[in-house]
C-alpha cells in the first residue's frame, strides 16, 4: 500500500513509520523538516499536499495539538488550540482527502484514551477534542459504507512524552507499542472503530 503518514517526525509517529515501513511504501509528512509539509489548520495546505501526491492507499495521522491545562485556568482561545488543530485539522484532512484517495482506501485519524479515561487534572480540552473525533469517526463511516474506511487510535501517554515532560513515566506506554494499533487500523475490513493503545 501508499500509506501517507502525517506526523512522521513525532514521537509516535516515527515508530509508526517504522512499523509501517516493512510492508508498505510510506510518505512521511511533517510540519517542518520534510520536503513534503503539512500545516493542519490550513485546508490549502492539505490540498496542496494531495495534490502533490495525487493517488494513495491510507492516510495516518498522527499529528493534531490540543492545550493541556487545568479547568479554571483554560481560556476560550485555548479550546481553540485544539478544536482548530487536533479536531477540524483531521476532519478537514478526511474531507479533502475524499477527492484523492484510491476506493477502498482507509483513513487513520488519532484521538485518545482522555475521551474515556479523562485525566484528573489538566485534561478538559483534550478529553473534548479525542470524544469529538471519537464521534466523527463513527459517523463519517457510516456515510462512506463501501467507499472508504475510517479509523481512529486512541493512545494513552506515550512514556517518551511524560519523561521529557519530567513526569511520572511508570503509566506510560512506549511508542513502539503504540504502533500496532496503527497497524491493526489500517488492515481487515473494520470502519468506524476505535483502537486503544493499552
Amino acid at each position: 500500500m501508499k500509506i501517507v503518514l502525517i506526523g512522521a517526525s513525532g514521537t509516535i509517529g516515527k515508530e509508526v513509520g517504522i512499523a509501517l515501513s516493512s510492508e508498505h511504501e510510506v510518505i512521511a509528512v511533517t510540519r517542518q523538516s520534510s520536503d513534503l509539509r503539512l500545516d493542519l489548520e490550513s485546508q490549502d495546505s492539505i490540498r496542496a499536499l494531495f495534490e502533490n501526491i495525487l493517488c494513495f492507499d491510507a492516510i495516518v495521522c498522527v499529528a493534531g495539538n490540543a492545550k493541556y491545562g487545568e479547568f479554571q485556568t483554560l481560556t476560550e482561545d485555548d479550546y481553540y488550540i485544539g478544536l482548530k488543530n487536533k479536531l477540524m485539522g483531521q476532519v478537514n484532512l478526511v474531507r479533502i482527502a475524499l477527492d484523492y484517495i484510491r476506493p477502498g482506501g482507509v483513513i487513520v485519524l488519532t484521538g485518545g484514551t482522555a475521551s474515556r479515561k479523562p485525566f484528573a487534572k489538566g485534561g478538559a480540552s483534550i478529553s473534548m477534542v479525542n470524544a469529538a473525533l471519537e464521534g466523527f469517526v463513527r459517523a463519517v463511516a457510516e456515510e462512506t459504507q463501501g467507499k472508504i474506511r475510517i479509523n481512529l487510535v486512541a493512545p494513552g501517554w506515550a512514556k517518551e512524552t511524560l519523561e521529557a515532560f519530567q513526569m511520572e513515566s511508570e503509566e506510560g506506554i512506549p511508542a513502539k507499542e503504540m504502533a500496532p494499533a496503527y497497524l491493526n487500523a489500517i488492515a481487515g475490513e473494520s470502519t468506524g472503530k476505535i483502537f486503544d493503545t493499552n
